[in-house]
């Protein structure tokens, strides 16, 4: 089997198990996106948005399972400070969680009086405080969504409030922002744009913004570019590195927003996230397939 790494900088090579092989666990999605670790059910979920579902792994017997259907072409997921699955529904045109008896509360579905565009990604903080991203890919076309026009006047990032769920914009100035991810200790917030899906002129970047107060940002400014397709979803380990998505696999960035090396993928990634019982065995969603390897790097602790 060909070694996935590509190593750039010395100091990836202790990030990684090199006897550590990229598993396929699963090849039946049409885009596979979304995915969150169940720390205490030890599974992971994650999303086939065209197929309008998602899927339940369990790494105990290898089994992948239909959790929801129709998901409302559910896009990215993460859990709250309770353990509640929080999602974003391309469809529907909102974010939801989903209370332990089942049932979904809206979370944000309009801003200012009008729809959101197609909530993409979504992150909590530790006061509770819920971000989200709002591009327009689930309006684009039927395939993702349902294809409208947009009623908000920017493709914006937006901050829910987590005592007293009142929405407020917090950028405004992507072109698509997609995955976004807090820094280990919450001074930092990160932003991919992956506005050149449709626009080649468009800066395949992450952006890094500072926390203010816990309630906005200031300071924006270019943390990383890909040298390989666009930036999608995106986790941080333990120590601040970032490990991204990229057209070639996935791209890890030390705290200075260099490229020190890379995990190889066969397909087009989209997202993935840190799992396992140590937190350090990194699930990938690829194009159709969900991967694995285990790595001697540690995701940010969670529910």
């Amino acid at each position: 089997m060909a070694d996935p790494y590509e190593i750039i900088d010395p100091r990836f090579a202790a990030r990684i198990d090199p006897e550590a092989q990229l598993e396929e666990l699963y090849s039946d999605c049409l885009w596979a996106e979304g995915p969150v670790w169940f720390s205490d059910y030890d599974c992971l979920y994650f999303s086939d948005i065209p197929n309008q579902r998602v899927l339940r792994y369990l790494p105990a017997d290898g089994s992948i399972s239909t959790y929801l259907s129709p998901s409302n072409f559910a896009n990215g997921h993460t859990r709250d400070r309770e353990g509640r699955l929080i999602s974003c529904e391309h469809g529907t045109r909102r974010v939801t969680r989903t209370e332990w008896d089942g049932s979904i509360t809206v979370l944000a579905d309009a801003f200012e009086g009008k729809r959101l565009n197609s909530p993409n990604d979504v992150v909590v903080r530790s006061d509770g405080s819920i971000w989200f991203t709002d591009p327009t890919y689930g309006i684009l076309s039927d395939y993702e969504g349902y294809k409208a026009e947009p009623e908000q006047s920017a493709h914006g990032v937006y901050r829910i409030d987590g005592q007293d769920g009142s929405i407020t914009r917090v950028i405004d100035d992507f072109v698509q922002p997609n995955g976004l991810a807090f820094s280990p200790d919450e001074t930092k917030l990160y932003v991919a744009d992956s506005g050149a899906s449709h626009d080649p002129d468009v800066p395949r970047h992450i952006r890094v913004f500072d926390v203010v107060a816990g309630r906005r940002v200031a300071n924006g400014r270019e943390f990383c570019v890909l040298d390989k397709g666009i930036p999608d979803g995106f986790r941080l380990d333990r120590d601040g590195w970032l490990w991204t998505s990229a057209g070639d696999g996935v791209h890890a960035f030390d705290p200075e927003g260099m490229l020190c090396g890379k995990i190889l993928v066969p397909q087009i990634v989209a997202n993935l996230t840190f799992g396992g019982k140590d937190r350090n065995r990194l699930y990938i969603t690829a194009t159709k397939s969900l991967y694995a390897v285990d790595v001697r790097a540690q995701g940010v602790q969670g529910p």
